[in-house]
C-alpha cells in the first residue's frame, strides 16, 4: 500500500515550484489531476524535446493525469469547482488573488467542503507589501540572500545552479500538505496553506541566519569553503579538482597523516576548527602545494583508506554512473506519451528496503479530461437518483 494512494489532489500549477510539489505527492500514490489552460503548461516547451514532448516537464509531472478547461468560461469554471469538490486537497501557484477571482479560491470552496486542503504556493507569501510581485527562482535567491553566499570571494554574484528556490518551495508544501491532511482525518476541518518562496529559502538557509543572528555581521561568500571548517572545501590537485571534508579534529589529524605533515596538527592556527576556518587561506595554500604533486585519485584513494570523506567533482553523467546510486535504484525508466522510452531520476525515499514506485509516465496534454470529466458526471448522477 503507498502511503497516499485513498488521496486525490487537484493541482492547478505551472513550470516548476507547484508541480513538483504535486509530484512528490503522486510519487506517493496520491491521485494527481493536473489541471492545465489550452496551451498546456509553459514546461511542456522546454527542451529537451524528444519527438515534440518535453523530457524537462515529464521529470516532475510523472504520474499525474492532465484535464484542460479554459477558467475564463463558465463551463470551465464549474468543472473545476466539481473537481476541486471531489478531492481531498488543491495545490495552486498562481499569484495571489488568482484563484479567488476565478471562483475557485479557497474561501469560497471551503465554505462547500470545510475538510479540504488548500496549498498556495507564491513568491512572497498570500498578504503582506511583497504579496502581488511575481518571481522566479532567480529573484528568489537574489532576494532570500542565497547569491550573496554563493561564488568566490569579491566575485560577481553567482546563483546556485540548482533550481533551488522552486524546489524547497515544493518541498515544503509537500510536507505542509501531508501534515494538514492528517490533522483533517482527526478534525474534519481543513485549512489553507500559504507557502512563499522567500520564506522555505530563507528557512533552509539556517546556519547564514543564524550567523547573522548571533554576531550581527552578514555571511560571506566563501567559494567551496566553509565559514565554521577547514579543511572542507574543494581543492586542485595535479590534474584537476576534488572535495575533501575533515569535519572534526580526528579527521584533521589523519589529514595530516596523509600529507605527511603531522607538525600542522599542534600549530595553534590549526588547532581545532574555529581555528583552521579562520585561517583557511593559508591552510588551503600550504595542502595544494601538496595535492599538486599529485593526480587527484591517488589523493581520493589515500584519504579513502584513511576514513576521510571525499570525492571526485562529478558531472551529473559522471554521478548517475556511480555505483550507489544503481544500487539505491534510484534511476527508474520512464515512458514519455508519445512512446519514447527514457530514463528519470525517481523517488529518493526508501521503504522496507525497496525504492518507492513512481508513475511510468507523465500526461500528454488533457489526454484524461474526459475521463475524468465523465467520472464526475456519472457520480453526480448516481448521487442525484439516491
Amino acid at each position: 500500500m503507498r502511503p497516499l494512494q485513498d488521496i486525490k489532489i487537484i493541482e492547478f500549477c505551472e513550470v516548476a515550484a507547484g508541480p513538483f510539489c504535486g509530484m512528490l505527492l503522486a510519487d506517493m500514490g496520491a491521485d494527481l489531476i493536473k489541471v492545465e489552460r489550452a496551451q498546456g503548461d509553459a514546461m511542456r516547451s522546454w527542451p529537451p524535446i524528444s519527438d515534440g514532448y518535453s523530457q524537462n516537464f515529464a521529470s516532475i509531472n510523472r504520474g499525474k493525469k492532465s484535464v484542460v478547461l479554459d477558467l475564463k468560461s463558465d463551463e470551465g469554471v464549474q468543472a473545476a469547482r466539481d473537481i476541486i469538490l471531489s478531492a481531498d486537497a488543491v495545490i495552486e501557484n498562481f499569484r495571489p488573488g488568482v484563484m479567488d477571482r476565478n471562483g475557485i479560491g479557497y474561501n469560497e470552496m471551503s465554505k462547500l467542503k470545510p475538510q479540504l486542503i488548500y496549498c498556495s504556493i507564491s513568491a512572497f507569501g498570500q498578504s503582506g507589501p511583497r504579496s502581488r510581485e511575481g518571481g522566479f527562482d532567480l529573484t528568489m535567491q537574489a532576494m532570500a540572500g542565497v547569491m550573496s553566499v554563493t561564488g568566490e570571494p569579491g566575485g560577481a554574484p553567482v546563483k546556485c545552479g540548482v533550481p533551488l528556490c522552486d524546489f524547497v518551495s515544493g518541498l515544503y508544501g509537500a510536507y505542509g500538505l501531508v501534515s494538514a491532511l492528517h490533522s483533517a482525518k482527526e478534525t474534519g476541518q481543513g485549512t489553507h496553506l500559504d507557502v512563499a518562496m522567500l520564506g522555505a529559502t530563507l528557512a533552509i538557509g539556517a546556519l547564514q541566519t543564524s550567523e547573522y543572528f548571533g554576531t550581527g555581521k552578514d555571511p560571506r561568500k566563501l567559494g567551496s569553503a566553509h565559514p565554521r571548517n577547514a579543511p572542507y572545501q574543494a581543492f586542485k590537485a595535479q590534474d584537476g579538482y576534488f572535495g575533501m571534508a575533515a569535519g572534526n579534529n580526528k579527521l584533521w589529524a589523519s589529514v595530516c597523516e596523509v600529507v605527511g605533515r603531522q607538525d600542522l596538527v599542534t600549530e595553534d592556527r590549526f588547532a581545532n576548527p574555529s581555528q583552521r576556518a579562520a585561517n583557511q587561506q593559508e591552510l588551503m595554500k600550504i595542502l595544494e602545494e601538496i595535492f599538486a604533486l599529485q593526480p587527484y585519485q591517488y589523493w581520493l584513494d589515500a584519504f579513502a583508506a584513511a576514513g576521510v570523506p571525499s570525492s571526485p567533482i562529478n558531472t551529473y553523467s559522471q554521478a548517475l554512473a556511480d555505483p550507489q546510486v544503481a544500487h539505491m535504484g534510484y534511476v527508474q525508466d520512464l515512458t514519455l506519451p508519445n512512446g519514447v522510452e527514457t530514463k528519470t531520476f525517481g523517488s529518493p525515499l526508501i521503504f522496507d528496503g525497496k525504492p518507492n514506485p513512481i508513475g511510468k509516465t507523465s500526461p500528454s496534454l488533457g489526454s484524461d479530461t474526459e475521463a475524468v470529466l465523465g467520472a464526475l458526471h456519472t457520480a453526480s448522477t448516481a448521487k442525484a437518483a439516491v
